[in-house]
């Protein structure tokens, strides 16, 4: 029989697939959030924001920036505007050097005479306001009117350009006084333009941010819930993704294990088949079946082969009747049952280079066991200590103890060793480890199933230490 095909897809390119599937899902979800941030950040209003709008308006009536700044800018500009406008028209070059110079003397003057520290002080004190409020004030745009009433802009964001002063702020407006770090339209509070309709004039703007200093904390948890679900809904995708991954894994592993068994049976099934069937016709022939002794021999080939066939069979009924509901224990003495499984397991293969030694511990307590599947365990121990074991002389050494643990049956041989990747596999339905290095010994992978499923409805434990060429060691814990 051919191989059975097997699935090409490898776990490598689900686990890419995957991880691909789970960071278009986690980009996806960023921006969700981020946009979510965003328009919450634009909704939320400081409900204080009315309040400090009206006392701050009350405050400059009749007034710029703060109170008391309309006399400093009136200042510089009023007694300058009439040779701006002239420097303007004549040469441009020169009207932005001298432009710069009168920005920051009014600038510096603006900044060194502020009273809006105390101002607002005075705002949330009148207001009953919360104390972790921050301001900005800022100078947004200058510009004069000239005789003609033309605009010329003294400092605007397209103006100052490539301006590197420090007096500016990165947003090329000026900073005047306040600590608040992140100004925009989501906490400006009030925006003023102050200009004349008289002719060599100036106009002024100029605005008023407040934030609260835990605005981040509030739109965090007002955004709690959307980020809570979307916190779950990632850990839920990523959660059914591993467990359809692990539970594929299984079955691809299952499926090919179960290739591997059937192709194993149909090569275990057809050579005594095949050895009956070449006997059965030599006995057909007269020639050979005139001799006596011919057909002894053949009769004997028959019987061997016939065995071999009801062993396999047992082997795989065994594992169907294994189950709890099945089990039937009696009190045994421990050493006198191994005694009796290793001189029945001798005879079995008294042909064979084989010593096996038994080393009987004391004080060994009585143990509830079923007889029938304990001794099929430890034979198929015992087999696979022969099966997979290349020296000339082989040795299988049992011994009981009494460990912290309980009782324990230590079964060890010289055989060829597990390899270390493939210790927690063995006791798995039809694994049979390398298949190209073992393919020339013959087995289903059922028999060390098989024990682990007798320790397990015995309710004992099991454990194996091996080194590769040296040889492995069963541990049978009976608690």
């Amino acid at each position: 029989m051919d191989e059975i095909k097997r699935i090409n897809i490898s776990p490598k390119t689900h686990v890419v697939f995957l991880i691909v599937s789970v960071l278009v899902l986690l980009i996806v979800q960023y921006q969700l959030i981020s946009n979510t941030y965003s328009l919450k950040n634009k909704q939320y209003r400081l409900e204080e924001q009315q309040v400090i709008n009206d006392l701050y308006s009350a405050s400059i009536r009749n007034d710029k920036v703060y109170p008391g700044g309309q006399r400093i800018v009136d200042s510089f500009i009023n007694r300058r505007m009439l040779d701006l406008s002239t420097i303007y028209k004549r040469d441009k070059v020169a009207f932005q050097r001298e432009t710069r110079l009168l920005l920051d003397s009014v600038i510096t003057e603006m900044r060194d005479r502020s009273n809006m520290d105390r101002l607002f002080q005075t705002f949330v004190q009148k207001g009953h306001l919360p104390s972790n409020l921050k301001y900005l004030l800022t100078i947004n745009d200058i510009t004069i009117k000239d005789e003609r009433n033309q605009y010329i802009p003294l400092f605007s964001e397209q103006t100052l350009r490539g301006h590197t002063s420090p007096l500016f702020y990165p947003r090329k407006v000026v900073v005047i006084d306040g600590t608040l770090k992140h100004p925009g339209s989501h906490n400006l509070t009030s925006s003023y333009t102050v200009s004349s309709p008289s002719e060599n004039s100036y106009q002024l703007s100029f605005s008023l941010y407040v934030d609260r200093t835990d605005r981040d904390l509030i739109l965090f948890k007002m955004m709690l819930p959307t980020l809570t679900l979307s916190l779950i809904s990632i850990l839920g995708v990523v959660l059914i993704n591993y467990i359809t991954f692990r539970n594929w894994v299984k079955q691809k592993k299952l499926a090919e294990m179960k290739s591997d068994f059937l192709n194993s049976i149909t090569h275990e099934f057809n050579t005594p088949l095949s050895t009956i069937l070449v006997a059965n016709r030599s006995l057909q022939n007269e020639k050979l079946s005139s001799k006596t002794e011919n057909i002894h021999s053949l009769t004997e080939v028959i019987n061997r082969q016939t065995l071999r066939l009801q062993s396999l069979f047992q082997q795989v009924i065994d594992i169907t009747k294994t189950s709890k509901a099945t089990l039937k224990k009696n009190e045994y003495n421990l050493n006198e049952v191994l005694d009796e499984v290793l001189l029945d397991y001798r005879l079995k293969i008294a042909e064979e280079p084989v010593t096996i030694s038994f080393n009987k511990g004391t004080n060994i307590n009585p143990v509830q066991l079923n007889k029938f599947w304990f001794t099929t365990m430890l034979f198929n121990i015992f087999n696979n200590a022969i099966k997979y074991n290349d020296k000339n002389q082989k040795e299988i050494i049992v011994t009981t103890t009494t460990g912290k643990n309980g009782i324990e049956i230590h079964v060890k041989d010289n055989g060829i060793g597990i390899p270390a990747r493939n210790v927690k596999h063995i006791f798995e339905k039809f694994f049979r480890g390398n298949k190209n290095e073992l393919s020339s010994i013959a087995g289903l992978g059922l028999g060390l199933f098989y024990v682990k499923q007798c320790v397990d409805t015995h309710g004992w434990q099991i454990g194996v230490i091996s080194k590769e060429d040296i040889g492995s060691e069963f541990i049978i814990q009976i608690g």
